[in-house]
């Protein structure tokens, strides 16, 4: 029984099985292409593509082994922004609103080549909302990072994380 625990343990640290900490399983990929992600909603915030292009990176770089690359990773990233909307939420007597919501939505498409029953291409959308009383030039950078927190998060965890 011994000799068989010790077998296991050896088969797990020689590296054949692939864990992370976050939960990632990336099989046998090495490397991750993530391209910028264009703006190409009805209302266009000229930070919000370099936020979330980053933000993606950032993620899969200090998440996972992989190195980030800029042609042919074994995993690859692309994709558009395009939803970017403010719609009034809680609507009070006298037909004014308590609070404004924040939605974006971004189009990602992944390609796996290590194993292509992974790749997908959908749409992971997020929003927050803020109070009516506050411009959304004053909040809005702070509601962007909450925001692409939350979608780089699903888009990682639909990636590599399969719960």
């Amino acid at each position: 029984m011994k000799n068989f625990l010790l077998i296991i343990f050896s088969v797990i640290l020689s590296g054949c099985i692939t864990y992370t900490f976050s939960g990632a399983d990336y099989g046998t990929a090495e490397t991750v292409r993530i391209n910028f992600f264009d703006n190409v909603a009805p209302i266009i915030n000229p930070d919000l593509s370099q936020v979330f292009t980053e933000k993606l990176r950032d993620k899969f770089v200090s998440q996972t082994p992989l190195t980030l690359v800029n042609r042919s990773g074994d995993m690859s990233f692309e994709g558009k922004i395009v939803g970017y909307a403010v719609k009034p939420m809680e609507i009070q007597s006298g037909e004014t609103a308590a609070s404004n919501r924040l939605t974006i939505t971004i189009k990602v498409k992944f390609v796996n080549t290590t194993d292509h029953k992974l790749d997908y291409e959908k749409n992971f959308s997020w929003y927050a909302d803020f109070e009516s009383s506050s411009m959304l030039s004053v909040v809005e950078s702070g509601l962007i990072e909450e925001i692409t927190e939350k979608i780089v998060e699903d888009v990682f965890n639909a990636a590599v994380v399969n719960w």
